[in-house]
């Protein structure tokens, strides 16, 4: 199973400021973002998942927390760990899984991941939460395709 990290970030990293986006709201992204993972398990944080329960992300919902949780959403499920958060994704049969978020799921995930999409949105911004610094010398840029607002990149683990 892949696991794919997708997240939307700025120049400096910073993906977010009082559990928002820094930035104004970019449609386009938000709807490459939305079909992507649409088909697919999400591996989320409690707050992320708390914070997208209007409209929950993905096939299926695997929520990260160190609290034993119950749900009230037949599609979600909890999980202690990186290990048991693929452990549940392989058993709903699907052949990726992706990593939505927050901070702090993003950083467990990253030794882990296979491929990152990375919507970059040019600036810096004030913000109190950030993705993860990588090691550009694990990771290839396979493809860069630009938006009016942002540009989307596709980083694959590199086999060395």
């Amino acid at each position: 199973m892949k696991l794919v990290s997708v997240a939307a970030l700025a120049d400096d990293n910073v993906i977010g400021i009082d559990g928002e986006l820094p930035w104004p709201s970019i449609p386009e992204d938000k709807r490459q973002y939305r079909e992507r993972i649409a088909n697919d398990p999400v591996i989320l944080g409690r707050k992320t998942f708390e914070s997208m329960l209007d409209d929950l992300p993905g096939s299926a919902q695997i929520v990260l927390s160190r609290s034993e949780r119950e749900f009230d959403t037949d599609t979600a499920h909890h999980a202690r760990s990186v290990e048991e958060a693929v452990e549940i994704a392989e058993s709903l049969g699907a052949e990726t899984a992706y990593v939505i978020g927050g901070a702090g799921i993003y950083d467990l995930f990253q030794p882990h991941l296979d491929r990152m999409v990375l919507s970059r949105v040019p600036g810096e911004y004030e913000g109190d939460t950030y993705y993860p610094e990588w090691d550009e010398d694990e990771w290839e840029l396979e493809s860069e395709t630009e938006y009016d607002r942002f540009t989307l990149q596709e980083w694959v683990r590199s086999d060395e």
